[in-house]
């Protein structure tokens, strides 16, 4: 009877009954409606980015390695929209609406630099040609308003160097919160092997593909949770545990001191070879800081990995002491840059390679020679009441006076550029040679070249994360000078996505010890932002206390370069919001609203950390039942 009645009440989903084709018809919309879900959620999974690389790289090497080409993949976007504002707010308008080339001595080659300005060293030097165009600060006119549209060039420029360094921030931070929801009150670990021995396999595979992926997925996650478990379980003896901590720590911070000395001497070392001239000089002592940062920066981390052996810490730890111990390295190569950059620019002489030495009370002296040869074309005489039409000069023959802006963003595009570059050949000779010699010589050698020296390399994380890191720190530093920054680091990270995915897939091996990555990013991320904060120093400082320069930028003219925003509120605003921003902008409101905002902070800390407690406790009592229950 039960039967019965269940066929009558579904009999309209075989067509049949009378009506019930409605019925019917709403069963197969339902089917479809599920099975279109399921292909749309596929269809968004095939839309991200290099989803299935990574995917694969996480089934063959863990989740540790993986999490580095995640952080690359998120580094991509974020500099997509620094570019398409740069691109779109300042390069564009200007090469669209602005005066063309050879209209004005700042967008012209001098008449001395014409017969090189072609040649490929030129170019690659970024000097001739693309020294003067819309790559560099030095390009851009200073009117209020271009072409038909009024575009105000200076406000746009002005605003978007603010704007990248607000949104990094923004969105940075936003990261940072986001992750610390998604990590939650920590991992279940009750019964891990028997969960991932009967539920970790996915029945609905057909591929032959996937289903070697994922079971080299099951098998690298085994391998975590072993490496997890012996962890929790190790018994080591307590003293001489930390003795070998202090003494790695010990050295650590020689090499660190030691590091730190001879960068210092090296670029004392680069001001008195530039004083005395460096025509007098070689090779080697015109590229001596480069050299020696390079080198530091390629051996100290391998001296840093012989290190942490003493510690024997887990190694999810153990590699966030390496990355630190590297970010200290790199920091200390990154402020001597900016000291140096700093002191060129007030005046002193010092490092900014290769070695460009500039001042400041050059520009009265250019100032002066411009009004000589001003006079000189009038033969020294200019009648005020004159009624001659003026003298045409092409503009290549016309002197001009130093652009510090345009000389800053040529080094950290050439800094950008040799360094995409170095870490193209180190994957080339170092991973993808080495593994050639050691795959068809091992045959013919005398030891057994897989397992002994040199072996196939393994894939490093920290170094690889922190030259991210410290790359996109030279981005936000010399974007403001150099618009064309953000559109080659998407470039340089479009390429190296792709190439080293091949290389880890073709010329790595998996760590010896594979471990399971933190499930949030936020050490990556409390790195970046503390680079971030260190960057946009200089670009303020260089904003709010030192004088444009006088004959080139959108700025030229003006005594500093915030002036533009005084500028547009006095003509294309009312007076009474110039006055209403005056007042906003008053210290005595600032810096009350700053210590509410850090007192807000504070507490919404100590709250997030209690309700985090509170969690973990509830999370233990119910484990507790659980347990008494079974």
């Amino acid at each position: 009877r039960e039967a019965q009645l269940f066929v009558e009440k579904f009999e309209g989903a075989l067509g049949k009954g009378k009506g019930k084709k409605f019925y019917a018809y709403k069963v197969m919309m339902t089917k479809k409606w599920m099975k279109f879900q399921r292909d749309f959620e596929n269809f968004k999974t095939a839309c991200i980015p290099w989803e299935m690389k990574i995917k694969e790289i996480e089934s063959h090497f863990g989740s540790s390695v993986a999490s580095y080409f995640i952080f690359l993949r998120w580094m991509y976007g974020i500099n997509m929209i620094l570019f398409g504002l740069t691109f779109g707010l300042v390069m564009v308008p200007e090469a669209l609406m602005g005066k063309p080339y050879g209209s004005l001595p700042r967008k012209t080659v001098p008449r001395a630099e014409e017969a090189s300005a072609m040649n490929f060293a030129t170019l690659w030097d970024f000097s001739g040609f693309a020294q003067y165009s819309v790559l560099f600060y030095g390009y851009y006119n200073n009117q209020r308003t271009i072409g038909w549209l009024k575009f105000r060039m200076p406000l746009s420029y002005f605003l978007v160097g603010v704007g990248t360094i607000g949104y990094s921030f923004m969105i940075v931070i936003r990261t940072m919160a986001r992750n610390a929801n998604e990590e939650g009150g920590g991992d279940d670990t009750s019964f891990n092997f028997s969960w991932k021995m009967f539920t970790s396999w996915d029945y609905l595979i057909g591929n032959p593909e996937t289903a070697d992926n994922k079971f080299a997925s099951i098998t690298t996650s085994f391998k975590e949770a072993i490496v997890e478990e012996q962890e929790s379980r190790k018994e080591e003896n307590i003293h001489l545990t930390r003795f070998l901590r202090v003494l790695a720590n010990f050295l650590a911070l020689c090499t660190l001191a030691g590091s730190g000395y001879l960068i210092f001497f090296v670029v004392r070392r680069s001001q008195k070879f530039a004083l005395e001239g460096l025509e007098n000089y070689g090779w080697w002592e015109r590229n001596e800081v480069n050299m020696v940062m390079s080198l530091l920066g390629m051996f100290c981390p391998t001296l840093f990995d012989v290190i942490s052996s003493l510690e024997n810490y887990h190694p999810r730890i153990a590699l966030r002491w390496q990355l630190g111990r590297i970010f200290a390295l790199f920091l200390g190569n990154l402020y001597t840059f900016i000291i140096a950059l700093m002191d060129e620019i007030n005046l002193k002489a010092s490092y900014l390679p290769p070695f460009i030495i500039f001042n400041l009370e050059e520009e009265k002296i250019v100032k002066y020679n411009m009004t000589i040869w001003e006079a000189s074309l009038y033969n020294g005489t200019i009648p005020e009441n004159s009624t001659a039409p003026p003298i045409q000069v092409d503009p290549a023959d016309v002197p001009r006076g130093p652009c510090w802006e345009t000389m800053v963003g040529q080094e950290f595009v050439r800094l950008t550029v040799s360094d995409t570059m170095t870490t193209y050949i180190t994957i080339l000779i170092g991973d993808f040679l080495r593994a050639v010699f050691v795959r068809f010589f091992n045959y013919c050698w005398c030891w057994d070249l897989e397992y002994g020296f040199p072996s196939y390399s393994e894939f490093d994380i920290s170094g690889n994360v922190l030259g991210l890191i410290f790359n996109q720190g030279m981005i936000w530093m010399g974007s403001f000078y150099a618009p064309c920054l953000p559109a080659i680091n998407v470039f340089r990270l479009h390429t190296s996505m792709y190439l080293q995915c091949w290389a880890v897939m073709c010329c790595n091996v998996p760590q010896e010890r594979v471990f399971k990555a933190s499930r949030s990013n936020n050490f990556y991320m409390a790195m970046l932002l503390f680079i971030l904060f260190l960057s946009t120093l200089p670009a303020v400082y260089t904003i709010v206390s030192i004088p444009p320069s006088f004959d080139c930028g959108p700025f030229s003219g003006k005594t500093r370069m915030f002036e533009v925003i005084s500028e547009t509120l006095e003509h294309d605003f009312p007076s009474w919001f110039g006055k209403v921003f005056g007042y906003a902008s008053n210290p005595g409101l600032i810096l009350p609203f700053i210590l509410l905002m850090v007192l807000s902070i504070y507490y919404l800390n100590a709250t997030s950390k209690s309700y985090k407690e509170a969690n973990l406790e509830l999370k233990k009592k119910l484990q507790s039942v659980r347990n008494r229950e079974l």
